[in-house]
């Protein structure tokens, strides 16, 4: 009896691992890009679940190398740094591919995908017009809850959450700390008065 109740609780743990084997086969793998920047490295997290619009939108820039060379523009201690769409020299990457005007397609917003504003979250920068957002994106230094709010100063809507920072936050918060300036006459403030350059930014494989 011993010897029957011992292979049944084998038999059982052996199916209740071959199920758990298959339910992990099946789940899928998230994307996650590494940026390699002038100040470290960078890797996140992407969830194309929640934000499969946003996700695919940024692996397109990623994919043809669109990020490259472009800067953190905008660094404000305890709330954001961000980048995506700047030159060293401050101009703008969409307006130079597009010949003078920016073409990039403006994707759909999709802030009620469940993703917070909070510390290492990166979001999709964008203007007052919800779906506005291109190739501009930031990272999240503390808990923005007024980002996930409809408020009439961002169209009443919230700022969409795409990805999470699982490498490089120490990175983020050094680029927070830099010193900055304004440029009154591209009516810009927080830039870095030494450029952080985006150098590169890939898929991990």
């Amino acid at each position: 009896m011993t010897t029957l109740v011992a292979v049944r609780r084998w038999l059982g743990l052996a199916l209740g691992m071959l199920v758990f084997s298959g339910c992990a086969a099946q789940r899928p793998a998230h994307t996650r890009v590494l940026f390699d920047t002038s100040m470290g490295a960078i890797e996140i997290e992407l969830d194309e679940a929640r934000a499969p619009v946003t996700v695919a939108n940024f692996l397109s820039y990623v994919d043809r190398g669109a990020f490259d060379g472009t800067i953190f523009h905008r660094c404000v201690p305890g709330f954001v740094v961000q980048g995506g769409g700047h030159e060293p020299d401050l101009t703008e990457r969409a307006k130079t591919e597009g010949g003078g005007e920016d073409k990039d397609p403006r994707i759909l917003n999709e802030w009620t995908n469940g993703l917070k504003n909070v510390r290492g979250s990166v979001g999709m920068a964008r203007e007052t017009e919800p779906d506005s957002a291109t190739r501009q994106f930031y990272f999240n230094l503390s808990d923005n809850a007024r980002l996930d709010l409809p408020r009439e100063v961002s169209g009443n809507a919230g700022y969409c959450v795409f990805a999470h920072v699982i490498k490089g936050m120490d990175v983020i918060d050094a680029m927070a700390a830099v010193r900055t300036k304004s440029v009154p006459a591209l009516e810009m403030e927080n830039i870095p008065v030494e450029p952080i350059v985006l150098r590169t930014a890939r898929r991990v494989p």
